[in-house]
């Protein structure tokens, strides 16, 4: 059974920072690609950012661009979202999950395996 235990969440106020983990096994570390989704209330869960197939690229949404970096831990097999300059409109449940290789990295429904959600509250 594949798990992603996201950690990390929190309240912050406008221009602070958190980090985001995603811890998972060894085998789902090495079998799917993995990217960051949040959903704010009332809104449609959304792409934030994601690695390619290969880890090698990291694709962001526009709006975290410069703000938000995705990086990854292979002894730890756990991936990590850093976010700083937060806004209040970063407000949302972040989500990781994982796909598998040749699926697009920013369509939801190409991931198959998602984690419980961590929640992120920035005040203004």
């Amino acid at each position: 059974q594949v798990q992603l235990v996201e950690s990390g969440g929190g309240l912050v106020q406008a221009g602070g920072s958190l980090r985001l983990s995603c811890a998972t096994s060894a085998r789902t570390f090495s079998s799917y690609a993995m990217g960051w989704f949040r959903q704010a209330p009332g809104k449609e869960r959304e792409f934030v950012v994601a690695f390619s197939w290969s880890g090698g690229l990291a694709y962001y949404v526009d709006s975290v661009k410069g703000r938000f970096t995705i990086s990854r831990d292979s002894d730890k097999n756990t991936v990590y979202l850093q976010m700083n300059s937060l806004k209040p409109e970063d407000t949302a449940v972040y989500y990781c999950a994982a796909r598998p290789r040749g699926t697009s990295h920013s369509a939801r429904a190409s991931y198959v395996h998602w984690g419980q959600g961590t929640q992120v509250t920035v005040s203004s």
